[in-house]
């Protein structure tokens, strides 16, 4: 079938829109209308930086209704709406083990441009294309595997959801599924961008007694206050590691970096408690640590997470239900474009003015 797509096919260009061909779904496939998609900072990183092959269509936080299934689809079924989330086998030890963001093929079957099986289902004049987590939603349709697929709530706006598949995902199940911070503990976030703000709002539900967001924009530490940040550090005006300790005590218990700055990252370590966790999230270049006094010699951990450590199919309809109860308004974030400003809401995200751009599908 003939579908319109956003395509990179140059790097650091913009998207070109044009006609793809997308062949019929598999066994193991589902074929989505995309009526939506969130645009994340991963998106522009695969537009400029050549991580899939190019030409390819780029998008990874696709929402829409489910068109066709294939025959041994079982979990969803036409008419169904759905968010799209990050691709994985499903089989190896990590899936099975409850960890699918952590499948030891995620690097290939979300960046490598192909399904496992090393094929794609995107081609252009007989070209292949490169699809982009498995999903590929910056096009009029979607072809994915069952894996990549949450059916969702249809009592709630479908174009809203796309960003529960990554970016809202990463920091809530950050703080939800790995972090775990006890009742009346304290945690710094590190940046109120859509993944900062995510962890803020998670920290909330699970009642945290000091909830610290730290950036250098004020218009966005005054919107972290207002989903759940009981304080705020300009990090432009204010020392880190002093500020928190001044709330805290003796430092924080957690910490999420979403920031990747390495300066920021250190600070994080430092205004950890005794025993306390900091994790990061954020593409961060290599940096150095002193892993003796920042890290072994006060008992901290620095760890890495990835899509929250949480399997779609269970946390986005349980982050969709928190919404509905009015306990996760991330719709807070958001701002729409029509699918022919898609460039427009790259550089709105890139400078700061938009914390979570959706496109909509004409």
């Amino acid at each position: 079938m003939k579908i319109t797509a956003a395509l990179a096919k140059e790097q650091g260009q913009d998207l070109k829109t044009e006609e793809l061909e997308l062949r019929e779904p598999r066994a193991d496939e589902v074929l989505i209308k995309i009526v939506a998609t969130g645009i994340c900072h991963t998106d522009a990183i695969g537009r400029d930086f050549g991580v899939t092959p190019y030409p390819v269509l780029l998008g990874h936080e696709g929402s829409g209704i489910v068109e066709k299934v294939g025959d041994f689809v079982t979990s969803v079924e036409p008419g169904d709406h759905v968010v799209l989330s990050f691709a994985y086998c499903g089989h190896c030890v990590n899936c099975l083990s409850g960890h699918p963001a952590n499948c030891i093929h995620c690097g290939p079957i979300n960046f490598g441009g192909r399904f496992l099986d090393g094929t794609t289902p995107l081609t252009q004049k007989g070209q292949e294309v490169s699809n982009f987590f498995g999903q590929s939603s910056f096009g009029s349709y979607s072809i994915a595997k069952e894996n990549n697929v949450v059916k969702v709530d249809k009592e709630v706006d479908v174009a809203l959801l796309g960003p529960l598949g990554c970016g809202i995902q990463t920091g809530s199940g950050t703080v939800l599924n790995r972090l775990r911070p006890e009742f009346g503990s304290s945690i710094v976030v590190y940046g109120t961008g859509a993944v900062g703000l995510s962890a803020i709002m998670a920290a909330k539900l699970i009642g945290c007694k000091n909830i610290i967001a730290v950036d250098i924009h004020d218009n966005r530490l005054a919107l972290a206050k207002d989903l759940g940040a009981t304080h705020t550090i300009n990090s432009k005006t204010e020392d880190i590691v002093e500020s928190v300790k001044a709330i805290t005590g003796d430092g924080a218990e957690y910490g999420v970096d979403t920031t990747g700055v390495p300066i920021v990252v250190r600070s994080a370590l430092r205004a950890l408690m005794p025993m306390g966790s900091l994790a990061v999230v954020g593409f961060t270049p290599e940096m150095e640590i002193d892993i003796h006094n920042e890290i072994m010699a006060e008992s901290k951990s620095l760890i890495g997470v990835v899509e929250g450590d949480a399997v779609p199919q269970i946390f986005i309809p349980s982050l969709v239900d928190f919404y509905k109860e009015g306990r996760f308004p991330f719709d807070k974030l958001v701002k729409f474009y029509d699918f022919n400003e898609i460039n427009q809401a790259f550089l709105d995200s890139a400078d700061g003015s938009v914390i979570k751009p959706i496109v909509k599908m004409s």
